[in-house]
């Protein structure tokens, strides 16, 4: 769902997922990979953490990202019910913010990552993700391979490279231990599809945002 900062716009977000307004709650994101957890039981009011991953096993709650070109990574642990939410935009996604998700469920809830239903909802695609060779010495120094560097970078003009964020924050969660099969993806670039999707590369800071939201289950 797309909106910007309206309070009735969140309020239709939080029915559609079938929770009261103030149960749905959201992170003061940063670009990072730390983790905010919501455990069974909380009651309100919530202070915005800051953090770019949150995780619940509360079914009462729903969880949620706000992205505009990042990528909502969202994950459902089908045996414990557990479910959490990541912001991965490229400085996200070179610290593992996807992988950190998954491991903050493990650790907390028990999670097992081949338990787990994974989406990378929409984010700006190859096609539209120019980038510097700044974030590729940044994928590099948060840990991937020279393969991976191969795999989620295609040269672009002059020094200039376009990273597939989708199939990174993908073939991280496989990496991580989720199933293949379990990993669904959207193939919509933000940037190429602002008519319908908020992208920061298309309307600067005119964008709004979009939210990745999820619920956990009993």
């Amino acid at each position: 769902m797309t909106l910007r900062d309206d309070p009735s716009e969140w309020s239709a977000v939080a029915a559609s997922l079938g929770v009261a307004r103030d149960r749905l709650l959201l992170i003061r994101q940063v670009h990072g990979t730390e983790a905010a957890i919501v455990r069974r039981g909380w009651t309100p009011p919530w202070e915005r953490p800051q953090a770019d991953v949150i995780v619940t096993d509360e079914p009462s709650v729903a969880i949620g990202v706000r992205v505009a070109d990042c990528a909502p990574v969202l994950l459902f642990d089908r045996k414990t019910g557990a479910a959490g939410a990541a912001h991965a935009g490229w400085r996200g996604t070179a610290a593992g913010a996807g992988p950190s998700a998954l491991d903050t469920m493990r650790r907390t809830f028990g999670t097992d990552p081949a338990d787990v239903i994974a989406v990378v909802g929409p984010c700006l695609g190859a096609c539209c993700g120019e980038v510097g060779p700044d974030v590729v010495d940044a994928f590099r120094r948060g840990g991937a391979s020279a393969a991976s560097i191969d795999a989620w970078f295609a040269a672009g003009r002059d020094d200039r490279l376009q990273l597939d964020l989708e199939r990174a924050n993908r073939d991280q969660l496989e990496h991580a231990g989720v199933n293949a099969a379990s990993i669904f993806t959207s193939g919509l670039c933000t940037k190429t599809c602002h008519e319908r999707l908020h992208s920061y590369r298309a309307a600067h800071d005119a964008a709004g945002r979009s939210v990745g939201a999820i619920r956990a289950q009993s």
